[in-house]
């Protein structure tokens, strides 16, 4: 009768007590561990479906439209993503395009700006310059200016 009682007065209050605190506190606090973000907002629907139920009032469609955007939230964050990688994408491409025909650029750029200089003399090789030559006789060419009255007076 001592075991009995030994048992059934200290040992299964014990064993008891010990499954609850493994049940409520350890396995709890190990859930709330691998809680996320994304698994509270999925419990939101259920919620509002359990809170209209209790007090035995009609739900507005819209609400439940709410619930079903928010249970869809990462599909739309990730079609968002890749229309921003595609256009990241894109940019780079054009950036890499514009690094590549920089320096092509740049040699035009440097040839065209360079100025003529009376100190930088032409090539030995290079021919001398042909000066134009008029289709007009000398007598019948104009002076010029106020020149061109007072030489045909």
């Amino acid at each position: 009768m001592k075991q009995w009682w030994r048992k059934w007065s200290y040992e299964i209050p014990l064993a008891i007590g010990d499954a609850l605190w493994e049940i409520l506190v350890v396995q709890f606090a190990a859930l709330l561990d691998r809680l996320t973000w994304r698994k509270v907002v999925a419990l939101v629907p259920v919620a509002v479906l359990l809170l209209a139920y209790y007090h035995s009032v009609p739900l507005p469609p819209a609400l439940m439209l709410v619930g079903d955007l928010v249970a869809y939230i990462d599909i739309f964050s990730v079609v968002l993503m890749l229309s921003i990688l595609s256009r990241a994408a894109t940019i780079a491409f054009l950036v890499k395009r514009a690094a590549m025909r920089a320096p092509v650029l740049l040699a035009r750029l440097r040839t065209g700006m360079q100025r003529i200089d009376p100190r930088r003399r032409r090539g030995a090789g290079s021919a001398p310059r042909r000066r134009r030559k008029s289709n007009q006789p000398e007598d019948d060419r104009a002076f010029g200016g106020m020149w061109d009255q007072a030489a045909m007076a």
